[in-house]
This record gives C-alpha cells, sequence and structure tokens, in this order.
C-alpha cells in the first residue's frame, strides 16, 4: 500500500506565509524559508508554497524566495501562484521546485496544462482546484477564490486529468482555515472520478480531521496549515496518530 502523505503548506503574501479563513482575513504567521526549514526538520513528505495574491496582482511568483526555500529543505516542494507561461514554469523549476500548482491559468488557458504536462511530464504539474459548494454540486472558483466559473468541479477534475495534470491539490473554500475538517464528501466524489492523487486541503483542525479525510474521503495526501504553523500539533505526532489507527505513513523523522 503507498504511504498517504502529510503537507504543510506555505500560503505567501508579500514574502510572509499568512493564513485565513475562507481566503479571507489573512495573518502573519511567519517567515517561509524558516517554517519550511523546520517542516523538513519534522519530516514532512512535500510541501506546498503558494504565492496567494500573485494571479490578482498579476505578476509572477517570487523566483527568488522559491530558490531560497528550495535551499534550505529536502523533501519535495511544489510552488503555485500566477504561473501562466511554459516559461515561467522553467524558471520555477530551476529554481528548485519539484513541481509546479496551477489554478486559474488552466482554466483559462486550457492548452497550458497539456503544453506543460508534455514538456515537463505530468509528474511535474500539479492541477490546483478551489471549489465552493452549491446545493448538490461544487463550483470553481478562480483568482484566489474570488471569481467563480462555470465549471462544476467534478467534470473539471477529469478534464484536467486527461490533460495531463500528474495530480490534484483540492481546496474547499467553504472548510478553509475553519479546523472544522475537511469536506470528506467533495474529496472522495473527486477521488472515485479520476485516478490521479487527489490533495484534501482546507478545514485540518485536529489529527482526526487528516485521517478521515485519507480514509473517509480517499485521499492520498492531507494538506494543512494552521495546526502546524500555530504548532498545535506537530507533524510527527500528526504521523504517530495515523499509523495508530492504520494508516501507511512515512515514519522517518
Amino acid at each position: 500500500m503507498l504511504a498517504k502523505r502529510i503537507i504543510p503548506c506555505l500560503d505567501v503574501k508579500d514574502g510572509r506565509v499568512v493564513k485565513g479563513i475562507s481566503f479571507d482575513n489573512l495573518t502573519d504567521t511567519g517567515d517561509p524559508v524558516r517554517c519550511a526549514a523546520e517542516y523538513s526538520r519534522q519530516g514532512a513528505d512535500e510541501l506546498v508554497f503558494l504565492d496567494i495574491t500573485a494571479t490578482i496582482e498579476a505578476r509572477k511568483t517570487m523566483k527568488d524566495l522559491v530558490r531560497r526555500v528550495a535551499g534550505r529543505i529536502s523533501i519535495p516542494f511544489t510552488v503555485g501562484g500566477g504561473i501562466s507561461t511554459l516559461q515561467h514554469i522553467h524558471r520555477l523549476l530551476n529554481a528548485g521546485a519539484d513541481k509546479v500548482s496551477i489554478n486559474t491559468a488552466a482554466v483559462r488557458d486550457r492548452e497550458l496544462l497539456r503544453k506543460a504536462s508534455e514538456t515537463y511530464g505530468a509528474q511535474c504539474i500539479v492541477v490546483a482546484i478551489d471549489a465552493k459548494r452549491e446545493g448538490e454540486r461544487w463550483r470553481v472558483y478562480v483568482d484566489s477564490g474570488k471569481t467563480p466559473t462555470s465549471l462544476d468541479v467534478l467534470q473539471w477534475a477529469e478534464e484536467v486529468e486527461k490533460s495531463g495534470a500528474g495530480e490534484i491539490l483540492l481546496t474547499s473554500i467553504d472548510s478553509d482555515g475553519q479546523k472544522s475538517g475537511y469536506d470528506n464528501i467533495l474529496t472522495r466524489a473527486v477521488a472515485e472520478r479520476i485516478d490521479i492523487p487527489v490533495i484534501a486541503s482546507g478545514g485540518a483542525g485536529n489529527p482526526e480531521d487528516i485521517l478521515r479525510v485519507l480514509t473517509e474521503g480517499q485521499a492520498d495526501a492531507a494538506l494543512a496549515a494552521s495546526i502546524f504553523h500555530y504548532g498545535t500539533y506537530p507533524i510527527p505526532a500528526v504521523k504517530e496518530y495515523l499509523s495508530e489507527h492504520g494508516v501507511t505513513v512515512r515514519m522517518d523523522f
């Protein structure tokens, strides 16, 4: 059985790690380089770095900061935010990213995803999907969760898989920052529709929430921010809890 992954997320604004609730009310939680080094030391399986205002500010991800983070960690590193061209992907991979996360640009330029996968390989391409519940379905949002689209989340997940995505980073806008648990119904619905890995995001408040999304939600990985940034539950404690409850995780910390 493949090990489930525990992935801290660094949402970065103006060079600082921030955390919000449902993508709003951001508060400063630290220096991204220092945070990244600590998570690598604790035994995180991967790290996600999202320059959360790059798209709405119409600028590129902070390449120099990406390079500094990459130099302090020894785990796979995914970078997202403002990525809209193959050249930008190339620069970030050269700066030390192992994967790139594409969200808004994948919706607005359907060919970008296909070309990126063909050029760099599906293993380098993560498609981020920000989802908001509307009745019995979920709508795709872009521009850091500010702009609704006409896309249904389940149909969009299938489309990006066919276009060459290697995995999906699925965030519930409704659950983000609430610390009341992931949207396991959403996560499971997406996981059952596609064959590529699903990283669940939005809502982790304790190790039990992570356990449930990895089991009930059928996620391949759980991404979290608040519980790690504030030291509520260190990564080793979360992994030990998961292992005790029958979930296969890497225990190399």
